[in-house]
Parts: structure tokens; sequence; C-alpha cells
């Protein structure tokens, strides 16, 4: 009769553990794509990294849930990812904006600053890239991204200032301070 009774309590426990790690997938899956995707520039891909990212957490959740922020775990797991998929991927891969045969430009000026954005941060190495977007993009404090790439606080503060300073001047001095 115990078993019968440790049995349902598993189950109840596993079931709230099943709950809420959809409803943190659920929370935090938009952000984590459009991070990915800024650092790879590729929605598929972003998607796919991002299953990665919640794969690898799903497998550790009942460790995590309680003793980390899920929250910055996950940036520190999708930072891990994206790093070994530029470590795997092959060098003559070439990902493109658009089309090279179907170069339809539009006039909005929103669409040109975007593309101008997402080139000049492609030119950036990888882990200043993560830099960028992590501290600009999403607004995350130096410690948190120092936390979430394994760095030190002067790491990031150096590669920013740096990378920014790559950024102004290749996207000239008539662009929008960044």
């Amino acid at each position: 009769m115990a078993s019968v009774r440790w049995g349902a309590a598993r189950r109840r426990e596993h079931a709230a553990r099943q709950a809420e790690f959809t409803a943190f997938v659920e929370a935090t899956a938009p952000g984590l794509r459009r991070t990915a995707y800024l650092l790879c520039r590729d929605w598929h891909l972003a998607q796919d990294l991002t299953q990665t990212t919640f794969a690898r957490m799903y497998a550790s959740w009942g460790r995590i849930r309680h003793t980390t922020n899920p929250q910055a775990y996950s940036c520190r797991v999708l930072m891990n990812v994206v790093f070994d998929q530029n470590r795997r991927r092959s060098a003559a891969e070439v990902v493109l904006a658009e089309l090279p045969e179907a170069a339809q430009h539009r006039s909005d000026d929103t669409t040109e600053l975007h593309v101008a954005l997402l080139q000049a941060l492609a030119t950036l190495p990888l882990r200043d890239q993560a830099i960028v977007v992590l501290r600009h993009w999403e607004d995350q404090s130096v410690e948190t991204v120092a936390s979430a790439l394994g760095v030190s606080v002067s790491v990031v503060k150096m590669r920013n200032a740096r990378a920014l300073t790559k950024l102004r001047a290749l996207l000239g001095r008539d662009f929008v301070r960044i």
C-alpha cells in the first residue's frame, strides 16, 4: 500500500516539474531565439540552437530549477551551444540575409538599418558579437554577461569597448550612435 502512495507522489512531483519546465520554456523561448538569431543571422538555425539549449536544460532541470537563476543559466547554455556550433560549422558555409538572385530592396529605412547593423555585427568575432548582443540588445549588466560567457567583468568591458569602436568605424559618423 505504501508503494502505491509513493508512486502516486512521484507521478505528481514529475507532473509538477514538467509543468514548471513548460512554463519556463514558454516564457523564455522568444528571447533566447532572438539572441541566437542575432548571433547566427539564421532563424532556422536560431530555432535549432534554442531547442538544443532547452534539451540540455531539461536533462538537469531537477538540479537547476531551485538552485540557480534559470534565466541566466539558459543564457549561459545558449552561449555554449552557439560557440559549439560555430566550432563545428564548415568554413566554406556562408550565411546570407537574402538570396542573391532575388535581391529586392525595400525602401523602408528600418530594414536598411537592420541589415546594416547585422552586417556590421557579423564582422566581429563570435564572442564579441555575444557581448554586444547581450549588453546592448538584451540590456544585461556587465556582471550578467560575464557570468553567461564565463569570463571576467574586465574582459566584457574591454571587448565591448573594442567591438563598439569597430562597429562605429564600420557604420560611419552619420550612423546613429551606438
